[in-house]
């Protein structure tokens, strides 16, 4: 009878960030800086595209979307993480860890399949320009925009569904900020094996396949680029697909570490910085990388300040 009540805990406390008292004030006001900056980033770059005619094409289109997911996925976690700094009780039900978790699996999972299509959408542009009206419609655009939603939902579906074979009993403490499964999984009284192993498949296939879009779409335009014999050509390809490499690389690298390896003996801590770093970083950073490095956005932001003043 006890071990049955054991297997039915149903909530857990989240460690959070602050281990050390002194810590607490310092990173909740440099968090809530950093989560108030992506939210009006964010959503300024989607009012941006939505205002200006001149954005009305696919580039800016995914890239408006990318910026909805981002401002999601960073409201999936931060505000529990910042709300956990002062909270006397850390504690989050099991339904709540699972509702977090579903969330941030759609997001991240569909940011991976918005990242692949922004890589095609460059090669197309840059390879076939003559051919991106042809290639890039209106109606291609909002399939590849709902079938990486459509990706993002059925996979954050199916890891919850494997979450459900899950019973607690080993310990109610998560060291994480969030509800992550990997943390889960080492507090799980049944094998997780099964659950590593779907993550390795799943995570590891959707990676693999994204990635691989986007390597062989910029292999490509890196040789169409050094084609070119004109240098203002050059610098015009380079702009336009440096935020996007930049904003792939930063995204990938933690994420393979985290899920591609989930077996590999990584310390708490790191398995948080990575985490903190493709949850609450890069949201924070792409509306800022691909405002900075990109003409047609600060000439557009120029002109609605020009506007208002």
């Amino acid at each position: 009878m006890e071990t049955k009540n054991l297997t039915e805990l149903t909530a857990f406390i989240l460690t959070g960030l602050a281990h050390q008292p002194e810590w607490q004030i310092p990173l909740f006001l440099l968090f809530l800086m950093i989560y108030l900056i992506t939210i009006v980033g964010n959503l300024g770059l989607i009012a941006l595209i939505c205002n200006d005619p001149h954005l009305h094409i696919p580039m800016y289109l995914f890239l408006g979307n990318l910026a909805f997911v981002d401002t999601w996925l960073s409201s999936t976690v931060t505000p529990k993480m910042l709300l956990n700094f002062f909270a006397m009780s850390k504690m989050i039900s099991l339904s709540e860890c699972k509702i977090q978790f579903f969330s941030f699996a759609i997001c991240i999972t569909t940011e991976c399949f918005l990242l692949a299509t922004m890589a095609f959408d460059r090669y197309v542009a840059i390879c076939k320009p003559l051919l991106y009206p042809v290639i890039m419609t209106n109606r291609l655009c909002i399939w590849l925009l709902v079938l990486s939603f459509l990706g993002g939902l059925f996979h954050a579906i199916i890891r919850n569904a494997f979450l459900l074979r899950l019973t607690f009993c080993n310990s109610i403490i998560v060291h994480h900020f969030y509800c992550d499964i990997i943390p889960l999984f080492k507090i799980s009284c049944t094998d997780p094996s099964i659950n590593f192993l779907m993550v390795f498949i799943f995570a590891g296939s959707i990676q693999a396949f994204t990635i691989s879009i986007v390597l062989v779409s910029y292999t490509l335009v890196l040789f169409t680029i050094l084609k070119k014999k004109s240098l203002q050509g050059i610098r015009k390809a380079f702009s336009t697909c440096g935020a996007h490499l930049l904003s792939v690389s930063l995204y990938y690298g933690p994420l393979l570490f985290m899920y591609v390896l989930p077996g590999s003996a990584q310390e708490n801590d790191q398995n948080m910085m990575d985490s903190l770093f493709y949850t609450v970083i890069i949201p924070f950073l792409n509306p800022i990388i691909y405002s900075l490095r990109n003409k047609k956005v600060i000439d557009s932001l120029t002109k609605m300040l020009k506007r208002n003043v």
